[in-house]
């Protein structure tokens, strides 16, 4: 007797690959909007007068509500109401707090009594600054809703097939974001009288486009629901999640030595985005544009590099060891930054840095992201997700103001000559480095410590993602 089988949307490359294009594009112009500023630090700070601290206080700002237990609610609507809905809701909390962010820096803010209001207290940070600070943080809500979604959806949609392959393409289609805006950002800010509202509209625009794009695939995940008798409501768990859950999570060391990790490796990367342009043209004594133009190629190592880790590891393997090989990069690079550049100001000695710290950015989130699943229960992978971009955020958003810190009490008084204009100040970044390269050096010992638990216990993350 001949039994058919029945073919699934995702058995379809077409398919599959389509849905994972639509979710990158959320998380493309997502990830641009992130770093919309990051190049334009000292404009900001010309013309809003944004201090470093003030500015690292902005940066954390988007991962403040997420710290305060945003996150984990994120996962459990995730477990409990499945990718559709999470990710639409993630995509519509984006464009409003870009819209608040946007309305800060612009020119119908300036002059409001708003404004006004928000400059009568804590005067160290300008209204806009707090205002700013506001839609940052329900952006950060939404980005990272959508991160954890989009892990999520690329796990279901590529189960048994090549996952860390499409996780690999999705990050490095939001690398090129990064790319796209440190090219961009400085040239829509203009060179005469530059202003940060026209980078910052352009942006808010494209996350329009990005929900468009969540909306379509939303389309193709409700058939694909149906396919495999899924219902839309409950989420894609065969067992349904229970709030328990979360303190079985807690509970494994496994669960805090990859958390941790991520949180020390993120931290030295996310971070020093937002402060890397000024960097460079502090110590290459470089203009915004140019300084923009080098480091913008970081991304571009990562993008490249990426899909073809993720193809290694579906064939090969090996992710465990890809984790102590990009710790040991980022060490690398971040100390060329601290010592070896402030004392040789060479451009290609900072290109290859940035490059090789692309490829570091693609050996450990390549690596880590596909592991989860092979560690963590199905039905509460969500949850797993949110817990560990939870810790990661603590770090994400501490980072950015102990590098404004550490820049201020490190150049006294240079804040105040950059913003009156006087020639030839710039910041000593070799703390702020030496800082995140510190940071390197404890995500190496947590990467080893992992490695090691696999080898003792088998967990499986040195063998192959595809499935003979």
């Amino acid at each position: 007797m001949t039994q058919t089988i029945q073919k699934k949307l995702n058995d379809s490359a077409w398919a599959r690959w389509g849905a994972m294009v639509l979710i990158a594009l959320m998380m493309l112009f997502a990830h641009m909007f992130v770093d919309v500023i990051s190049p334009l630090q000292e404009i900001i700070q010309k013309t809003h007068g944004w201090m470093p601290f003030a500015y690292g206080k902005f940066t954390s700002s988007e991962y403040l509500l997420n710290t305060c237990g945003f996150l984990i609610v994120a996962g459990i609507i995730l477990d409990k109401m499945g990718i559709r809905f999470t990710g639409l809701t993630s995509a519509i909390v984006m464009v409003i707090g870009a819209s608040i962010k946007f309305y800060a820096v612009s020119d119908w803010f300036a002059g409001t009594s708003l404004e006004a209001w928000l400059n009568s207290w804590w005067v160290a940070m300008p209204g806009s600054a707090k205002l700013a600070s506001l839609g940052f943080m329900i952006f950060g809500c939404g980005c990272e809703m959508a991160g954890i979604t989009a892990s999520k959806a690329l796990a279901k949609w590529f189960e048994g097939k090549e996952m860390a392959l499409a996780m690999g393409l999705e990050m490095a289609l939001a690398r090129v974001g990064v790319f796209a805006i440190f090219t961009i950002s400085p040239r829509l800010a203009g060179d005469i009288d530059p202003t940060v509202v026209k980078p910052v509209a352009f942006c808010v625009a494209l996350l329009f486009i990005g929900l468009l794009c969540f909306s379509v695939f939303c389309v193709m995940d409700k058939k694909f629901d149906k396919q495999l008798g899924a219902d839309a409501v409950q989420g894609e768990s065969e067992e349904e999640f229970k709030f328990s859950d979360i303190i079985n999570i807690f509970k494994s060391k496994l669960f805090w030595i990859v958390a941790l990790l991520c949180v020390l490796y993120y931290s030295a990367i996310f971070p020093f985005q937002k402060f890397a342009a000024n960097m460079l043209q502090s110590n290459l004594h470089l203009s915004a544009k140019m300084a923009s133009d080098i480091f913008r190629w970081f991304p571009i190592g990562a993008a490249c590099v990426t899909p073809l880790l993720g193809w290694f590891l579906d064939k090969k393997g090996k992710g465990a060891t890809m984790l102590i090989l990009g710790s040991l990069l980022m060490i690398v690079c971040h100390l060329t930054f601290a010592l070896v550049l402030p004392a040789f100001p060479n451009q290609i000695v900072a290109f290859v840095a940035i490059i090789l710290l692309g490829i570091s950015f693609s050996l450990v989130p390549a690596s880590l992201w596909p592991s989860i699943p092979k560690i963590m229960d199905k039905r509460y992978l969500g949850s797993a997700y949110s817990l560990i971009f939870w810790v990661q955020n603590f770090g994400l958003m501490g980072t950015p103001m102990l590098i404004g810190w550490a820049l201020e009490r490190c150049n006294p008084g240079v804040s105040e000559q950059i913003a009156a204009g006087v020639e030839g100040a710039v910041y000593n970044y070799t703390v702020p480095m030496l800082i995140f390269a510190s940071l390197g050096v404890l995500a190496l010992i947590f990467s080893l410590w992992l490695k090691f638990l696999d080898k003792r216990n088998s967990y499986g993350l040195e063998l192959p993602n595809i499935k003979e």
